[in-house]
This record gives structure tokens, sequence and C-alpha cells, in this order.
């Protein structure tokens, strides 16, 4: 591994194409005006959330781009968990202002705000007739989808290379999937830089957000060997620069491994996910926490509850990591000395998730789309037995 003094930016700068055009480099932010034009964007809007648009990056993207002559606007009502009305209001502002494409900038949730006021601009259905449930998405007008193009800002969600978009609606209090193929964004600027001043708790529960995709893509019942290859070097990357990462939040080498590391964890959960999100979705829809902890503090509840299902491909997992001991046991220990490294909390208690909603909570497990992937089909019972462990901390 290079050390901080070896570090060469420019080993760490190229283009690919999978899952969809990714323009990968430190500075990259500099090419957005001409990457909206590449697209065919002469009236752009940044979709971003309140905290993002105080900072510079913001109003030095929209600069960049009215500079260019391209009539940028900006959209910033976007919750932490976006609800259906903050994609109706995208949209009105979309229409109102005539645009035609839309940079998602930001973390998880601006991103996919930004994709579901994409797909809405074209559509005269209700957000809902596109959830990801049968052959919905088959429903949507195609050609009259804005094209996008995706700044991430953190290093977790992945939404970037995502084909969905998670949607909390609030009138039922649960999270749902609006679901295209054409979803993903056309260009995706991985620019590391943009993540410098990410704070160290939010850098470590983005960071396991990602490892929670790629373990559980890793683990999930789909066959997808691709997907799983992927998700297995993404986990090896997070496991070395994570930690790097949240303790030196400018170590340049730290951050750019770890936001390539979010990215390929969010292509490798095409091949399903799992409890931890069946579950994080359910909390972040009822007490709306933060998705990335959720799924950071439920981790090792979920492992031991999938064990007699997973147990040898965890070693073998562990042996690619390198662990001391390539054994389940070590495996857990391994995530949970992680966590404490990053201090993340070992209960749901300590971020004030009591078990008074576990029947809720449980219910709404069985029934999110992410449950389908676990290894194991856990019954309402066992998440409920589950949910109880991660807030009183049985291990």
């Amino acid at each position: 591994m290079l050390n901080d003094k070896e570090f060469d930016p420019k080993k760490f700068n190229a283009d690919w194409n999978y899952p969809t055009n990714v323009r990968q480099g430190l500075g990259k932010i500099a090419n957005l005006p001409s990457y909206c034009s590449e697209l065919g964007m002469r009236s752009p809007l940044i979709v971003t959330d309140p905290v993002l648009l105080e900072l510079p990056m913001i109003r030095q993207a929209q600069r960049s781009c009215d500079e260019y002559g391209l009539n940028c606007g900006v959209f910033s009502a976007v919750n932490s968990n976006p609800t259906d009305k903050n994609v109706y209001e995208g949209v009105a502002v979309y229409k109102k202002n005539k645009h035609d494409g839309v940079i998602a900038f930001g973390g998880g949730s601006a991103i996919d705000a930004a994709k579901a006021i994409a797909l809405m601009v074209g559509q005269s259905g209700n957000l809902w007739d596109y959830e990801d449930v049968a052959s919905n998405w088959r429903d949507v007008s195609v050609d009259t989808m804005a094209p996008v193009i995706a700044v991430p800002t953190t290093s977790g969600t992945g939404s970037e290379v995502g084909r969905a978009s998670v949607i909390t609606d609030p009138s039922i209090h649960l999270k749902r999937i609006i679901f295209h193929p054409k979803m993903m964004p056309a260009i995706v600027i991985l620019d590391a830089e943009l993540t410098l001043g990410l704070p160290p708790h939010l850098t470590a529960a983005t960071g396991m957000d990602a490892l929670s995709h790629a373990l559980e893509a890793y683990c999930a019942n789909y066959y997808h060997p691709m997907a799983e290859g992927i998700a297995i070097e993404a986990i090896r990357l997070i496991k070395n620069y994570l930690p790097r990462a949240t303790a030196n939040g400018s170590d340049l080498e730290a951050r750019v491994q770890l936001m390539v590391a979010s990215s390929m964890g969010a292509t490798a959960f095409q091949r399903g996910l799992g409890a931890m999100h069946a579950l994080a979705h359910s909390l972040g829809a009822t007490y709306n926490a933060h998705h990335g902890l959720l799924n950071a503090i439920l981790m090792p509840y979920v492992l031991k509850a999938n064990r007699t299902a997973i147990e040898q491909k965890i070693e073998r997992l562990a042996r690619y990591l390198e662990l001391k001991q390539a054994t389940f046991d070590n495996f857990l220990s391994w995530v949970l000395e992680l966590r404490e490294e990053l201090s993340i909390p070992h209960t749901l208690k300590e971020i004030e998730i009591d078990a008074t909603q576990a029947e809720l909570i449980s219910n709404m497990a069985t029934k999110d789309a992410a449950a389908g992937g676990n290894p194991i089909q856990f019954s309402q019972a066992e998440y409920s037995q589950i949910f109880v462990a991660a807030v009183n901390g049985y291990l």
C-alpha cells in the first residue's frame, strides 16, 4: 500500500464506463459545465440539500455553469430522508424555470431526490405509480425523462451509480423504492476533493454505509459472481482506508479510495441487500435517523443472525482481508473493533431508539424490498428479536 508521501493523484485519475460513464479524479468537478454540454443541457437544475447549499462548492458549481453560458438553477428543499413532497416541489421548480437536465449534487438523499425529480418531470402519473413493484417501471415514459449528472459529496450511499431512489412516504411512515433502468445517471463525477470537508462522524457513518452495501451484496442469496467480486474488493478498500479518512480528513489517498469503494458497493448491491437494510429503511422512515449510522449499528446483530447461512462465505472473506484468523468470530470481532475505532454507537438505544415499536418495525422489515436478498428469510418474530438485540446490545 502506498504511504502518504508516495501518493500520486495522477495514478488515480481515470474515466470508466461501468456501470455508467464515470469521470473519476481530483479536480474533475471543474469539467461540470462541459459535461452538461456533452449531454445537451443548456439549463441544468442543481438538486442539493440545505446544508450543502451553504457551502462554497455549490456556489462555485453554479457560477462555473453560468460562466460557460448555461442557465443554472438550484433546488435545495430536500430532507435528510427525502419525501414525495420534496420530489414534487423539485419538479415544479424544474418546469417553471424550463430546465432541461438535473445535476444531483450531494449525499445519497440529494441524489435520490434528484433522480426521482428527473424521472417525474416527464410523467403524468403519481410518484408511487413507479414504485419498484411488479412491472411498474414499464409504465414510465422514458423519452421525457431528464438526463442526470451525479456529483457525490460523501462516500457511502453510492446512489450515483444506482437505478433507483429511496423516497419516504410520510403518510404510511415507509421508505419506498422508485425504480427504472434509465434512472442511472448518464455521467458520474467522482472528485474526492469534494469530501475533504466532511466531518469525522459523517465520514465514519457514510463509510460504514458503503461497507453495509458491499457486505450484504456479498452475502445475498442471488447468483451474481461479478457483483460478488466487486463487493469483496470494496470491503478490502473500506477496511484499509475508512479509518484513515476518518482520522485524517485531509488524507487524499484515503478519500479517493473510499469514494471509489462506495461506488463499488452500490454497483455490487444490484445482487441484493438484506436484513440490515430492511431494518434500516424501516427505522429511518419511523425515526428519521441517519441511514448509514443505522446500518453501522445493526451490522453485527444481523451478521450473527445470519451466521448459519454465511459462515463459510465470511471465512473466505476473512482470508481475502488478511485477518489474523479466517473465522466468522474473528470477522465479527473486526467489525466491532472497526465500529469502536470510528466511534460508532454499539446500540440503537444510544441514538434514542427503544424497543417500544418492535412490532411495527419488524412488520415493516419483512415487507421491505431489501429483505428478499437476505440469506435467511426471517419471520416477523425473528426481525423483532434482531431489533430488540440491537436496541439493548445483546450479541
